[in-house]
């Protein structure tokens, strides 16, 4: 594909990313703006709002300043006015995310990976600038290089991600295509070494977040009233609680991580001096909002097993890597004086009377050691690097004072998922793998080796008395036995009279008949017992007459 045509395709998509992620913050404040309101206010003031939401959820901090006006109505203590709010609803980035390395995946197959990403990055950039710089809101405030910096990182990071791990998986030619034929040309199964760590990175973090997922899930079953008793609570009408429901959903993938962390140990706070983990919930004021209404008021020690749930997730990651280990063959050494056949050699020794050793067959040896010891420890390093960074994107601020500490701590979540998913993963990575069993050579083996699997089936007895003449004309090679009849007496066939000759005919001496010949003049040949078989009734013609010789 043209260059011009992949720089024109990651153009629209970048801005095509930042569209949607603005209008997705536009749309539902337009509908508030409509029937809240009733169009008596000024559309013009939405754009801030909903550039600014936007911001926050591509990881930029606000500046929160409340108004003068509001602390009197509400009553709430001047000090704390002004506040930092950090905790990002991870919605929409996500949303970028996933967009972004799409479309470094499209650059890639197009053959211009880095046309691609340079010009997505910079498109990005230039719109995050240019909202940065229209959408200013006093109450709450950014700062620009933040405005523009983090929203970019957020597009670029996966972009690239995308970009290189298709060129690394697809790509017939380029560096990274040398790089990769280069390192997968090594040895012994260390150039699968890379591509497996990445691979069970990749599956230990997407099996965490659908396990955490599938956690808070659960407890918002379980607690599902005290959330409804909360939504009572705020004394909100039915534009209210849509909007209020619409920020939840945003916050959906945040709530994920907490739960990864809570599956781990560590747990997370929500407040300072607050912990939320399996061996123990210590919670103090909880904001109003619904959905913490499914944090637990208190644990039992049984949920420490759920730390199990890292270690099957390692270990199925393990499983993985393991299956693709690329074995290494081990040749069989043949003697200089063996045929390579390993029956031949077998009926040769036997003629020698040598002692028959079956030969060895190929069996593929296991992967070394090496490999796998360093493909189980980059998971658990990424792994827990992995989680760390999570956990970094799913904490933060809500508010003043106690508030300004919500989420899992980034050092401990990356320790105890590191430690779990490295059992899991050296589990089945390093445990000794079952070696084939090797198929029996086809060779001769001595009877008293194995004398039940030899011994010989047993024969009736059987000895003919003789064996029949076999003529020139039988189609049977065996020999036919003839069994005497005692009844049946043989005699000598009698000898013509001479004929006389006719009159004017010169005496001529007759000829005699030939002798018949005896069973016993036949050669034949002693083969031993034999087990009889049936044969075909043979018909046997009658010889014909000699005629005479003069």
């Amino acid at each position: 594909m043209h260059r011009l045509i992949v720089l024109i395709l990651s153009a629209v998509d970048a801005a095509i990313a930042v569209a949607v992620g603005v209008a997705a913050t536009l749309a539902p404040l337009t509908l508030l703006w409509v029937f809240g309101f009733g169009g008596a206010a000024d559309w013009g003031t939405l754009w801030p709002t909903g550039a600014t939401i936007w911001q926050f959820g591509n990881l930029v901090p606000l500046q929160v300043t409340l108004p003068g006006d509001y602390l009197a109505v509400v009553g709430i203590d001047p000090s704390v006015a002004a506040f930092v709010l950090s905790l990002a609803p991870l919605a929409f980035a996500a949303f970028t995310a996933i967009f972004a390395a799409r479309s470094g995946r499209r650059a890639s197959q197009a053959d211009a990976w880095i046309t691609g990403v340079l010009t997505g990055i910079a498109v990005f950039a230039g719109l995050s600038a240019l909202i940065a710089v229209t959408a200013a809101n006093p109450l709450a405030a950014v700062e620009r290089w933040q405005a523009i910096l983090l929203p970019t990182l957020v597009f670029a990071v996966p972009l690239a991600l995308g970009a290189v791990v298709t060129e690394w998986r697809e790509a017939g030619s380029g560096a990274i295509a040398r790089l990769r034929d280069r390192i997968e040309a090594a040895p012994h199964g260390w150039g699968e070494v890379p591509g497996l760590v990445a691979r069970g990175t990749a599956v230990v973090v997407v099996g965490l977040i659908g396990l955490g997922a599938l956690l808070f899930a659960v407890a918002l079953i379980l607690r599902g009233g005290e959330v409804i008793a909360l939504f009572e609570a705020a004394h909100v009408d039915g534009l209210g609680a849509t909007v209020v429901t619409l920020a939840q959903f945003a916050y959906l993938p945040t709530l994920a991580i907490w739960g990864l962390s809570f599956i781990a140990g560590p747990g997370f706070a929500v407040g300072t001096g607050t912990a939320v983990s399996p061996a123990g919930t210590q919670l103090g004021v909880v904001p109003g909002i619904p959905i913490l209404g499914a944090l637990p008021e208190s644990t039992t020690p049984w949920l420490l097993l759920l730390a199990l749930l890292p270690i099957a997730v390692g270990g199925f990651a393990g499983w993985i890597c393991r299956s693709r280990l690329v074995a290494v063959p081990v040749m069989p050494q043949v003697a200089p004086e063996s045929s390579g056949n390993a029956t031949l050699d077998a009926l040769l020794a036997r003629t020698r009377d040598e002692p028959v050793e079956p030969s060895t067959p190929a069996i593929p040896d296991d992967d070394p050691i090496g490999a796998r010891l360093v493909t189980a420890a980059g998971i658990a390093v990424l792994a827990g690097a992995a989680s760390a960074l999570l956990a970094v994107l799913a904490s933060g601020a809500i508010g003043p004072g106690r508030l300004a500490e919500v989420g899992p701590a980034p050092g401990p979540l990356a320790l105890a998922v590191g430690l779990e998913v490295l059992i899991g993963a050296a589990i089945l990575l390093l445990s000794p793998r079952r070696r084939p069993k090797p198929a029996a050579p086809a060779v001769l083996v001595a009877e008293e080796e194995a004398p039940e699997r030899l011994a010989p089936t047993p024969l009736e007895p059987w000895a003919p008395e003789r064996l029949a003449p076999t003529p020139l004309w039988s189609l049977h090679t065996d020999p036919v036995p003839v069994v005497a009849d005692p009844q049946r007496e043989t005699k000598a066939p009698e000898k013509p009279e001479p004929e006389e000759p006719a009159p004017g005919e010169p005496d001529q001496p007759a000829r005699e008949a030939p002798a018949p010949r005896a069973q016993a003049d036949i050669p034949t040949a002693d083969l031993g017992p034999r087990r009889p078989q049936p044969l075909p009734p043979i018909t046997r013609p009658e010889e014909p007459a000699s005629p005479p010789v003069d």
